[in-house]
């Protein structure tokens, strides 16, 4: 398949009074039978959650949950006692597995700011694991202007936290104006531009523009406006 741009402003908003939250495939009420995933990834959501609200506490089950604050902080809490505040550069992940309730919120004490994020979704190899949270602070890494891996399930891969999906990695790296770097390699790739632009592919990605392609990698993206870049590469698709 060759690659396919999707564009920022053709993606299905859901709004409330605290909540915009833009899907890259299918979610909640609305259904397109033609982009439920790509590959493993099933939600990539990117939310923008006002100051004092968020989601409270909801059930998940077999689904890695990985979240990605681009500005702000979230604070997590889970039925597991498990609690972090998210902020952009940390690299967090929660496993449903067999089952967890949490909450996400805005209402950091130090926080006025609405806060913006991106929330990704990938399914597990195997049902039934128990429940569990980590999150690694990647910022430094990042600064270097090296691709970095955040997590990943994939022996081959080391990475900041560990999915329970061995076909799925997730890359993030921030580039330069002028500066570029090799998309990895995968039978499926889901790349999407965080901040700023890049050039790839012989195509201009801007601020929350994505790129799905398969058998796809080694290509350069380079960076026309200082960029955030997350890319997904994997090697199965859902539930395989």
């Amino acid at each position: 398949m060759l690659p396919t741009i999707h564009r920022a402003a053709d993606r299905v908003v859901t709004e409330t009074a605290w909540l915009t939250s833009s899907h890259s495939f299918s979610f909640g009420d609305h259904y397109d039978p033609s982009n439920t995933h790509h590959g493993a990834l099933l939600v990539h959501n990117e939310d923008v959650i006002a100051t004092g609200q968020g989601f409270e506490t909801h059930p998940h089950a077999e689904t890695e949950i990985i979240t990605w604050v681009l500005s702000g902080s979230l604070i997590h809490q889970d039925s597991q006692g498990n609690s972090g505040v998210i902020h952009p550069g940390l690299a967090q992940r929660t496993s449903a597995g067999t089952g967890i309730e949490h909450s996400e919120r805005n209402d950091h004490a130090e926080s006025s700011d609405p806060v913006h994020l991106i929330q990704m979704w990938v399914t597990p190899d195997e049902p039934g694991r128990a429940p569990s949270y980590d999150q690694f602070d990647i910022t430094s890494d990042l600064e270097s202007g090296t691709i970095v891996p955040v997590a990943s399930g994939d022996p081959a891969h080391d990475s900041a936290v560990r999915i329970a999906n061995s076909g799925a990695t997730l890359y993030a790296v921030r580039l330069n104006v002028g500066r570029s770097t090799a998309v990895p390699a995968g039978r499926f790739t889901h790349l999407f531009v965080t901040a700023g632009a890049v050039a790839v592919d012989g195509q201009t990605l801007g601020t929350a523009d994505a790129l799905r392609a398969t058998d796809f990698g080694g290509t350069r993206i380079t960076a026309v406006a200082d960029a955030e870049v997350l890319i997904w590469s994997m090697s199965k698709r859902l539930w395989e």
